[in-house]
């Protein structure tokens, strides 16, 4: 890609919500990581409970980010969101939805048989941690910062994603 091209699809301008757009989907992306390695590293694996824990506790991350915007909203505006405003909110927690679609359609083959479990956790772990370096190296791809500032900003971001997964993973596994 040339130098100029790059430059503008930096500078371009994204769509009003793309913030909590890439917010929620990074959410449930984190708790459905740390779900699928909490449920690998349980000593009694059952497709089934694998199946509802990540499809239940994904929708609740959802739910819950959802309903803090807009609690959010009312105490900043002192008033309920609607229109666009409240359109982005929805558009935010239904885009984060599809984090789980893959995962739980694996989950799902291992439940009716057709796959071992083990598998499809290892599988879902690792859609989960491609989905997050994807976006993270969006975000530094799209900074302006030099190439060698990028470059440990994303391994911050992967260190940190790391971190993050492991304390979910120990406050769900006590």
């Amino acid at each position: 890609m040339r130098e100029g091209a790059r430059s503008r699809d930096v500078e371009r301008e994204l769509p009003p919500g793309t913030v909590p757009y890439f917010r929620e989907r990074l959410y449930a992306t984190f708790t459905g990581l740390a779900i699928v390695r909490v449920v690998e590293s349980g000593t009694h694996l059952e497709a089934r409970h694998a199946f509802l824990a990540l499809l239940m506790g994904v929708i609740g991350i959802v739910v819950a980010g959802t309903l803090s915007e807009y609690i959010a909203h009312l105490i900043v505006h002192r008033t309920v969101a609607r229109g666009s405003e409240l359109r982005i909110m929805i558009r935010a927690g239904l885009g984060a939805l599809w984090t789980v679609a893959a995962p739980i359609a694996l989950i799902g083959a291992a439940w009716l048989g057709w796959m071992e479990l083990h598998l499809a956790l290892r599988i879902s772990s690792w859609i989960y941690i491609v989905t997050l370096a994807g976006i993270g190296w969006l975000a530094v791809r799209r900074s302006t910062l030099p190439v060698l500032a990028k470059i440990i900003v994303l391994a911050g971001l992967v260190a940190a994603g790391f971190g993050v997964v492991a304390l979910q993973q120990l406050a769900k596994s006590v």
